[in-house]
């Protein structure tokens, strides 16, 4: 296998590859069919999860399980088409790239061997990416590392390759990539438009309330819902146990809240790998203990407190996300100042707060997610979002979703 660096290509030994995109969060994989002035021929030619199939160039979808990926079989490329453009974007409106570098894996769609790696490096403000392309020189198919960044989505790199965008909410403006981190030895990516029939949803969302990323050099930290924070201190060696503290109290005098918190383990390509809660007091080998249950929620302090040793965490783990559920059925509408804290175990210090805003008439919801970066370094992210669930399996699926 060949790991590529940006501007790098390979020659393509076989006909039929699949480039998939995996990165802690959900992406949007993409395809976009070039003719050599750098456009697509049409709209057809920019192939995607609601059109997915093309001439010679496919999408797969992975399902939530596995990467998406773009199927490219250069012997049924058509006559005029020079290049096959791979494109990623994160599915959660308005969330860069910062922190959850993607990776593209060339594979043999024969026998899933793999031919060639690429990750680009120090990524920031990009909402975008063309990441790799397959494109044909002197009767040669290859595989080029591109890396290109684009701060204004999917609708900047549609527009920049020639495909329409339906209805954008107003006119869009000539695309502003994002400068490369590193010099590409190869020519840049084509600066014509494409468009994208699922553009249509894509003329730049505004980022949700409360999105940013701090870290911990000012000490604690409160967070609003979305916004993340990178647990780090400049110059510190990286957190290596945590407490996540979960708090609630009754909404109304006299009433007990039987709530139940966990957390549960996922691995890159959003597959769950265990749940740690009051029925499983500890999951990976001990890195992730569980306090044990609370049956009122009265009292001051954490009601139920989960212990991560980020140090032992198996490195198929890329994400926790904490969660409280009730089993009884209890609505949030009864709950009264939920909330969860990071706490710094070595030193007792809390790092990191969310109190939960406004209820809805639900049983679940996710609070947090730990997500684990590229460099080694974990972030939090306040989630804050409601689900229909009263066990901690009916939780899984949510939880994975969120990522």
């Amino acid at each position: 296998m060949t790991a590529m660096t940006p501007g790098s290509n390979i020659p393509l030994p076989i006909s039929r590859v699949a480039v998939d995109v995996a990165a802690p969060v959900r992406l949007d994989v993409s395809g976009l069919l070039l003719t050599a002035d750098g456009k697509v021929r049409s709209d057809d030619d920019f192939i995607f999860y609601n059109q997915p199939s093309g001439p010679g160039v496919s999408h797969r979808s992975g399902g939530g399980s596995a990467p998406d990926a773009i199927v490219v079989d250069t012997a049924a490329v058509p006559a005029g088409i020079d290049k096959i453009v791979i494109t990623a974007s994160p599915d959660a409106a308005g969330q860069t790239f910062q922190g959850i570098e993607p990776t593209a894996t060339v594979r043999s769609t024969e026998d899933g061997s793999v031919l060639a790696s690429f990750t680009p490096p120090r990524l920031g403000a990009e909402t975008a990416l063309v990441i790799v392309e397959i494109y044909l020189r002197n009767g040669a198919w290859k595989v080029r590392a591109v890396g290109q960044g684009y701060a204004n989505g999917l609708a900047g790199i549609a527009t920049d390759f020639g495909v329409s965008v339906e209805e954008p909410a107003a006119p869009v403006a000539a695309p502003a990539p994002v400068p490369a981190t590193a010099p590409l030895a190869a020519p840049p990516v084509p600066a014509t438009p494409p468009a994208d029939p699922r553009v249509a949803v894509a003329a730049p969302a505004a980022p949700p309330a409360g999105t940013g990323r701090i870290n911990l050099d000012k000490g604690r930290v409160s967070l609003q819902k979305n916004q993340t924070v990178s647990l780090v201190k400049g110059g510190k060696p990286l957190l290596s146990r945590v407490k996540m503290g979960l708090g609630w109290e009754p909404a109304f005098r006299g009433k007990d809240i039987d709530l139940d918190a966990s957390v549960m383990a996922f691995g890159p390509q959003r597959n769950h790998i265990d749940s740690c809660y009051f029925g499983k007091l500890a999951i990976l080998d001990g890195a992730v203990k569980h306090s044990g249950d609370n049956l009122t929620g009265e009292g001051a302090g954490d009601d139920e407190v989960i212990v991560v040793d980020l140090g032992r965490i198996p490195a198929e783990v890329s994400a926790l996300v904490f969660t409280v559920n009730s089993f009884t059925g209890q609505k949030f509408t009864e709950v009264g100042k939920a909330y969860c804290r990071l706490i710094d175990a070595a030193s007792g210090e809390e790092l990191v707060r969310f109190d939960l805003n406004g209820t809805e008439p639900r049983t679940g919801v996710l609070m947090a997610k730990l997500i684990k970066q590229f460099s080694g370094e974990w972030e939090m992210t306040a989630v804050g979002d409601f689900v229909k669930s009263r066990t901690v399996r009916g939780m899984v699926k949510p939880a994975g979703q969120a990522l």
